[in-house]
């Protein structure tokens, strides 16, 4: 009976994994990922037991017609051949079959009366290897569905209307019955698309930049045609925990020596050996790259290694670092560094660890420890091998005799060599003179290093390689992938761009997830939890506003806290909201600049407030479908204090500039020291030179006082703001 793995059975049955997982564990099926292998059988069989098969749509009466003729489909599936080779799928020995095609007219009207017709070849391209094997026994109950329409991120009215087979003035009918006006050249969120294909009862897939740099379709390669690949393995943790130290010691190199302050200053990309066998490093800057590179859908790590020092144990950054891995959903390893130091305790970094949910699997648990010393490399050799052991079972292999692809891992301007990209190669192999795009860059592969600097011709799956000849800048976690020639590569590069573009205007008119929008997603079952990324001024503050989202009713939205820190929200926080399609929630903290500009291109919703009641109130409103805001907030400007000076009758005045919007006399004001609010009220007094006046625009310099707070300090930020009453009906 021939096998397949657990991913392709469930897209051929339009099923997540993990329920296709979940019904083989119930049923006794070994299948520990994704990407093992089962008889197809036993996972029907399982599949059927749980009640998880997708049920067969009813054929409306009267449309079907009126004779057997005119109820075949348009396009009919391929008729199976005796003994379940036909159409090319796999034979009773589950070797591939040839495809027979018929070519005598005779021939042709004689096998079509006896059955449906066979599909035409494809033209061009390599043939798709069936994801689900079609013979008789096997072939699954649900209806071959309509093929859906693709439409691109951020279309505009008139494409939309192209790609429905409709007018365009139809298109902006059903906007205005749903209360929005459009134009022919506006662009559309993808939800509206969605909408819009229900109504004219079609089905879409959005298609995203960053799914679009292939020219032909995906295809899944012959296993005859698969090598192992090394695994990839990121190594994430606390600031000065000994991280990129660690990587030194097993590469026996001083990498590090050269570094200032102990951080590290660019990713590195690096390969060891081990027992014939290679192993992939990541080291990351910090963990915005990891999660910005997942949040642009790219998978790159097979593994992350949470890095803990003995002697220090689980530290704020810590913390980040495992949820950045969780949300991931990676495999994690906990390596425990420093344990020859004086006071090292690598049983307390257990059970610490353990709280969070990282039971150690020497205490019954699933998290693979191993205790190391960067400084003495003890324990170096048990971490390699237990890498190994651990990515063993996903199965890791790739085609390397094909056009490569692969994930840029870093990319910088360098002033001699020009752009320089690192990418990690994930499939075929890179060879200088390639064509290569990589989202809204191209270029011709100049030059190729390897992680050791030594200039190399080719590069294969798993191997990271600084690519020279790129024309720009490329963004961490874009796929690269080689075109035919420069013009194609030029052209992809060019049609990107104006796509991002357009993209980032669909996300900038519609949020991922909203408070207000909460309830009535659940209730059409699109969403099932909410989450939330929450931000505090003390992590006293923190445990008290956990407690009470705790206490929430979860009848019909669960509450899933992904993450939660004290100190300001920052570009880190926003990414991985992004990622996790989650709402961010801070206590007493504003966004940092950055933050909030990331949150606008993103589409993240950032909620502040200063009431830890206030919070639970509108979570449980949301949650309940009666959201009422009664008071919208509205940023008016931003202005940083330069200088201080005094004066006897007036008091503290800040000598401030005006970095975004503008400051009004009669504004609400609020300071915010290193992202966290000290203190909120009004505008004393506001001039420009020795005049009161009324306002003070951008880049314009002005002196605040504030009324009744005179603790100003250098650096300080004060935000103007205005507060207005809006009544929101319950729709």
């Amino acid at each position: 009976m021939a096998k397949q793995r657990v991913h392709q059975i469930a897209k051929a049955l339009g099923l997540e994994s993990e329920r296709v997982l979940s019904a083989l564990k119930a049923a006794g099926v070994e299948a520990k990922t994704a990407s093992s292998s089962v008889e197809q059988a036993e996972a029907l069989k399982a599949l059927a037991a749980a009640g998880a098969l997708p049920k067969k749509k009813p054929v409306p009466a009267g449309k079907s017609g009126a004779s057997p003729a005119r109820s075949a489909p348009s396009q009919p599936r391929r008729a199976p051949a005796p003994g379940g080779g036909g159409g090319g799928g796999a034979g009773p020995d589950g070797k591939k079959r040839r495809r027979v095609v018929i070519d005598s007219q005779a021939s042709r009207r004689d096998h079509m009366s006896q059955g449906p017709p066979q599909r035409p070849p494809r033209r061009r391209g390599r043939r798709r290897r069936p994801a689900f094997d079609e013979s008789p026994e096997l072939k699954t109950p649900s209806v071959e569905e309509k093929v859906p329409l693709k439409v691109n991120s951020g279309a505009t009215v008139r494409e939309v209307a192209e790609t429905l087979g409709v007018s365009p003035a139809e298109v902006i009918k059903k906007l205005m019955q749903q209360g929005e006006m459009a134009t022919l050249t506006q662009t559309l969120t993808d939800e509206t698309v969605l909408v819009l294909a229900d109504e004219f009862d079609q089905e879409v897939e959005i298609v995203h930049a960053g799914e679009e740099v292939e020219a032909e379709p995906v295809v899944e390669d012959d296993e005859a045609d698969l090598v192992e690949r090394p695994p990839v393995v990121t190594v994430m943790g606390h600031v000065d925990h000994g991280k990129t130290s660690l990587l030194d010691a097993i590469r026996a190199t001083e990498v590090t020596a050269g570094e200032a302050g102990g951080i590290t200053q660019h990713i590195g990309a690096y390969q060891v050996h081990h027992d014939d066998h290679t192993i992939t490093f990541l080291d990351t800057p910090g963990h915005q790259a990891f999660t910005a590179m997942r949040a642009r859908g790219a998978k790159v790590t097979d593994v992350a290694i949470i890095v803990v020092a003995a002697d220090d144990g689980v530290m704020p950054q810590t913390v980040e670092a495992i949820d950045h891995a969780k949300a991931a959903e990676v495999p994690v390893m906990v390596a425990v560094n420093k344990i020859d130091k004086e006071g090292a305790a690598p049983d307390k970094v257990r059970g610490e660890l353990a709280g969070m949910g990282l039971t150690p699997d020497d205490w019954g648990g699933e998290t693979v420890y191993c205790d190391v010393s960067a400084k003495t490399h003890e324990g170096l050799d048990n971490l390699l091998e237990m890498i190994l052991t651990v990515t063993e079972l996903e199965d890791l292999k790739a085609n390397p005799d094909t056009e490569a692809s692969g994930t840029v891992i870093e990319s910088h301007l360098d002033a001699g060599r020009g752009p320089v990209t690192t990418i990690l190669v994930g499939r075929g192999t890179l060879k200088v003179g390639d064509a290569i795009v990589a989202g809204s860059q191209w270029g011709k592969v100049r030059a190729m290093h390897d992680f050791n600097g030594k200039r190399i011709d080719a590069a294969r799956p798993g191997d990271p390689v600084e690519v020279l000849g790129m024309d720009g800048v490329c963004e961490a976690g874009e796929r690269a992938q080689v075109v035919e020639n420069d013009r194609k590569a030029r052209q992809l590069a060019g049609e990107r761009a104006n796509r991002l573009k357009t993209e980032a205007l669909a996300r900038r008119q519609a949020r991922r997830v909203t408070l207000e929008d909460v309830f009535s997603k659940a209730k059409e079952g699109e969403l099932k939890q909410i989450n939330l990324l929450l931000k505090a001024d003390v992590s006293g503050s923190l445990e008290a506003l956990q407690d009470e989202i705790a206490k929430l009713p979860q009848e019909e939205v669960t509450v899933d806290v992904i993450h939660a820190a004290p100190g300001g929200i920052n570009e880190s926080d926003v990414m991985l909201a992004a990622a996790s399609d989650a709402i961010i929630v801070g206590f007493n903290v504003r966004p940092l600049a950055d933050a909030r500009r990331a949150a606008q291109a993103e589409g993240v919703e950032i909620r502040t407030y200063s009431v830890i009641y206030r919070i639970t109130e509108e979570l449980r409103d949301a949650m309940q479908g009666m959201l009422e805001p009664e008071e919208v907030e509205s940023a008016l400007g931003e202005a940083e204090v330069l200088e201080l000076f005094k004066a006897s009758k007036i008091g503290t005045i800040a000598g401030s500039r005006v970095n975004e919007g503008k400051i009004t006399r009669d504004a609400d004001i609020r300071l915010v020291r290193d992202g966290t609010v000290v203190w909120t009220g009004k505008v004393g007094t506001l001039r420009r030179f020795k005049d009161d006046v009324r306002e003070v625009d951008e880049g314009q310099e002005c002196g605040i006082t504030l009324d009744g707070f005179q603790d100003v300090k250098v650096g300080d930020i004060l935000e103007a703001f205005e507060t207005t009453q809006v009544e929101k009906s319950l729709e």
